[in-house]
């Protein structure tokens, strides 16, 4: 797909699919490599693996955050001077039941630091789906409403649509293994059923404009303390990346990633 194709469809649908991100013979290594970290460091039990701040444990992806195929249309949006907000290493195992329909950060109104609803029409926040397993209806790829980023709300508990319940024409993301799915952040989503003996493996990667405030999102900051933790709230979590790790990354994904570090 090409830029001007996946535009398109990123516009009209609020997601489109890139193909071949990663390299076909580095796949299978890197799954291996991410499942094993993810549980290693889960902040959930199992079949959810769940690992804010991925990149901390595990700089496997770090060759690939700078793809052009995927800068190129977050840049489109966001403008040059995009940044990671957030890295998340995910484990879907088998039996791991459907989840609520949402929007995520900065539009879920769950969250303590969000924008309010009704939000504007306006690419805020994107988010990639890195997909080390092939991403299939039985195997859990993960439930969309297209369309549904031109809402100014999303679902949400006591609202008129039941977010646990099927969405009418809602489908799954599908996407081989290699591939990276590329979403508007207010599109509903959730995860899927997986109803393979396999785990779904699939790293999240969260890219923001320059302007977009990312710090109620890291422990210890003031905005964190005031909009988050004085009104006992939750809200995403992403620690700090350390200086080390940050040090031996790629040039081409510092720039990238250079917000995230301890101490900055």
């Amino acid at each position: 797909m090409d830029l001007n194709a996946a535009l398109s469809q990123f516009l009209n649908d609020g997601y489109c699919c890139l193909e071949n991100v990663i390299p076909a013979e580095r796949v299978d290594e890197i799954r291996e490599s991410v499942a094993r970290d993810v549980w290693a460091s889960s902040w959930l039990e199992r079949p959810t693996g769940y690992v804010p701040g991925f990149l901390r444990v595990n700089q496997s992806l770090a060759p690939y955050l700078a793809s052009e195929s995927v800068l190129g249309l977050a840049r489109s949006f966001l403008g040059p001077h995009v940044r990671i907000s957030m890295l998340t290493g995910t484990v879907n195992g088998p039996c791991i039941p459907r989840g609520a329909l949402h929007a995520d950060w900065p539009y879920n109104q769950s969250g303590a630091a969000h924008i309010p609803a009704r939000y504007p029409d306006c690419v805020l926040h994107i988010v990639t789906f890195w997909m080390l397993s092939d991403f299939t209806p039985e195997g859990g790829g993960t439930i969309i409403v297209s369309g549904s980023h031109r809402r100014n709300d999303h679902p949400r508990a006591g609202g008129p649509i039941d977010p646990l319940q099927p969405y009418p024409g809602e489908r799954q993301l599908e996407g081989r293994s290699g591939s990276v799915a590329v979403m508007d952040a207010r599109m509903w989503h959730t995860v899927a059923p997986n109803r393979t003996d396999r785990e779904r493996v699939a790293v999240l990667v969260r890219y923001a404009p320059w302007w977009l405030n990312i710090a109620p999102l890291h422990p210890g900051t003031i905005d964190r303390q005031e909009i988050v933790e004085k009104q006992n709230g939750t809200d995403s979590q992403v620690p700090p990346l350390p200086r080390q790790v940050f040090e031996n990354l790629p040039p081409d994904a510092k720039p990238l990633l250079r917000y995230l570090v301890a101490g900055k």
